[in-house]
């Protein structure tokens, strides 16, 4: 069925082995390294199996790749009739009963009146309620929102429209399917608010496979949280002012709601302000994006909070008085708005105190600036019991895969990481050969990258590189610093056309490099991982430091801190096998078929100047090592 397929040893062996796992239970770590085929080795016997199989990926790019190409060919290929169904988090779906609310609240603001018209006609025709339907809706568009069918504003089945709700319909697609496709994001959703009743999406399954494993951590750590934000409490009100406003209630009830919203929203801008006075003035030098907080420093915002507080709790009883049944007399109350409304209050002031308490050890309490936002967090430090009771003690057997799962020839790191006490465990080679497809690029003289000379030589650097390659690569910086200083050395010495990270969404940026000869892509950690330049466009991924995650970045912080406290090593144990997963994922855009050959360049010194640099090599691709840039030239000259 696949033009010029052929049989791979590792995807064999790795398919076998996931056959085996499903018959007898448990956990199977498996690093099937780029090449392997990873994703047919798990999908045919998850097939086989005859169970309803959950996959999740850690990119939807994974996700649409699966379904879209991988399954239509395996329904193609296998004597064995199976069905299959994509599922997105809840906030990419059209909420039909939000946006009839927003009908009858006539809004009035100019972006309704371009877009409310188009999502109404398409509301009609569409199969799905997916927004990615909407081809030319900008994808940062704040107006979706309004109508998203988000998990905090869902009636459930006391919604009006819920037999007609695309997240209902996705759930009924999804429980009698044999193959149910998600990503971590969803998955970690999902299981943040089972408890709600409404909350749970994903059907019940007992096998699942976890693709591209090694994100799992993080995004664990994304949802398992608390977060209270200004953009948060100005959604909130819209929502309650929309509803004050539709028509439903009468003008006595309308003024004391909106009364109630003045305060909330004039309270909610003194207590951020404050928030962001007491922990950015001291780091905004440093450019912190995200900044640890104590209970100590939020001493200085707590009457701004107590207000606050106060007002979410003055809102809260005006609308669950609304929400209370009408006698026979009386005209009937609106029956699920205020009282959805109420408890959405409530959750964000109990979640305000928990944050601001910032006492519990085992989360991390820290102010994120991003934009116009400030978000106040709290993430846990440690989040392998979590994902066993997500997903190792609710399923059969599960399976975990990744080209990235092992440090130093083993698997303790992530076992460690995830809580994973007893699995089987593979590692499939790639199958790949770099010592022909490839070379590894590596200066004999830069500076150390933690000086003020680095910027300046690794521009220098990439700009030599790059005339030998001839453009064609992918630069990628751990720091949007050195980026700025490469970038503006690049421009004025290359005539290659050179795209930027941040210029334009993610998803255009990759369209227009591989569209456009010769070019070059400047980016930081969001390109990384998951991304995919097949041929002669990729040509060179130039790293240019080994990428440590920064001791400043709370979260970092907290775990180093974890693993000292239990009498560890952290650098050793934590940090060198991060940044070693890391500079893998980045490497490994690279080589991506059995005819593609490139430059692998790495411009940080301490690979050869630090012992822990042997680590680093030790788990690189079995590459070529050169120092030479005329080798990097002849590299190119043999055809």
């Amino acid at each position: 069925m696949l033009p010029g397929f052929e049989p791979r040893a590792g995807q064999a062996d790795m398919a076998g082995r996931v056959a085996r796992l499903f018959d007898s239970g448990g956990v199977l770590l498996a690093e099937a390294g780029t090449g392997t085929g990873k994703t047919l080795a798990y999908l045919v016997p998850a097939i086989l199996s005859r169970q309803r199989v959950l996959v999740s990926t850690g990119t939807k790019n994974l996700q649409e790749q699966i379904f879209f190409k991988d399954i239509p060919t395996l329904q193609a290929a296998l004597d064995v009739p199976f069905t299959a169904t994509y599922m997105k988090g809840r906030a990419n779906y059209l909420c039909l009963h939000r946006l009839d609310q927003l009908n009858e609240g006539r809004g009035g603001a100019v972006v309704h009146d371009v877009f409310l018209p188009i999502i109404r006609e398409w509301s009609t025709t569409t199969e799905t309620g997916d927004r990615a339907e909407l081809e030319d809706l900008p994808e940062d568009l704040p107006f979706w929102s309004e109508v998203a069918a988000t998990a905090e504003t869902c009636l459930g089945n006391e919604c009006p429209r819920f037999d007609d709700c695309f997240v209902t319909r996705m759930r009924q697609r999804a429980a009698a399917s044999d193959i149910v496709i998600v990503n971590h994001h969803l998955l970690c959703a999902d299981a943040a608010v089972r408890q709600n009743a409404y909350g749970e999406v994903i059907p019940s399954c007992s096998h699942a496979v976890v693709d591209e494993a090694h994100q799992l951590e993080d995004i664990a750590t994304q949802y398992f949280g608390y977060s209270v934000s200004n953009y948060r409490l100005d959604e909130y009100a819209r929502d309650v002012d929309r509803f004050a406003r539709a028509g439903r209630i009468d003008a006595e009830h309308v003024t004391e709601i909106e009364k109630g919203l003045d305060r909330l929203r004039t309270h909610a801008r003194s207590f951020f302000s404050e928030l962001t006075f007491a922990h950015r003035a001291n780091d905004r030098a440093r450019g912190e994006e995200r900044v640890r907080v104590t209970e100590a420093s939020l001493g200085a915002t707590r009457e701004a909070a107590a207000y606050l507080a106060g007002a979410l709790d003055l809102v809260e009883a005006t609308l669950a008085l609304l929400a209370k049944p009408a006698s026979d007399e009386e005209q009937p109350a609106p029956k699920e708005d205020p009282a959805t409304l109420a408890k959405r209050a409530g959750t964000i002031r109990d979640e305000l105190r928990f944050l601001l308490r910032a006492s519990d050890p085992a989360y991390v309490y820290f102010v994120e600036f991003r934009g116009k936002g400030v978000f106040f967090r709290a993430s846990p430090i440690d989040v392998s019991n979590i994902v066993n009771g997500l997903l190792f003690d609710r399923m059969h057997a599960t399976v975990l895969t990744s080209a990235t799962l092992t440090v130093d020839g083993g698997f303790e790191y992530i076992r460690g990481r995830l809580g994973i006490a007893d699995a089987d465990t593979v590692q499939l080679p790639s199958e790949f050969n770099f010592e022909r497809q490839a070379i590894l690029y590596l200066p004999t003289r830069m500076p150390d990258p933690r000086s003020p000379e680095f910027g300046s030589a690794a521009g220098r650097e990439v700009v030599n590189i790059l005339k030998r390659t001839r453009g064609r690569a992918f630069v990628l910086f751990t720091s949007y610093a050195t980026l700025r200083d490469v970038q503006a050395i690049a421009e004025m010495a290359l005539d290659y056309p050179i795209f930027v990270q941040g210029t334009a969404p993610r998803s255009q940026l990759l369209t227009q490099f591989r569209e456009t000869p010769n070019s070059v892509l400047l980016a930081t950690s969001s390109f990384w991982q998951g991304v995919d330049v097949v041929g002669d466009a990729l040509s060179c991924v130039i790293v240019d430091k080994l990428p440590f995650a920064s001791p400043g970045d709370p979260i970092t912080s907290a775990r180093i801190d974890a693993v000292r406290a239990r009498g560890g090593e952290p650098f050793a144990e934590y940090q060198v096998p991060l940044a070693i997963l890391t500079l893998q994922q980045g490497l490994g855009r690279l080589i991506r078929h059995r005819q593609d050959r490139g430059v692998l360049a790495v411009l940080d010194p301490r690979l050869r100047s630090k012992g822990y640099g042997r680590r680093f090599l030790a788990s690189m691709p079995p590459a070529p090592i050169v120092t030479d840039l005329n080798a990097v030239e002849a590299f190119f000259s043999i055809v």
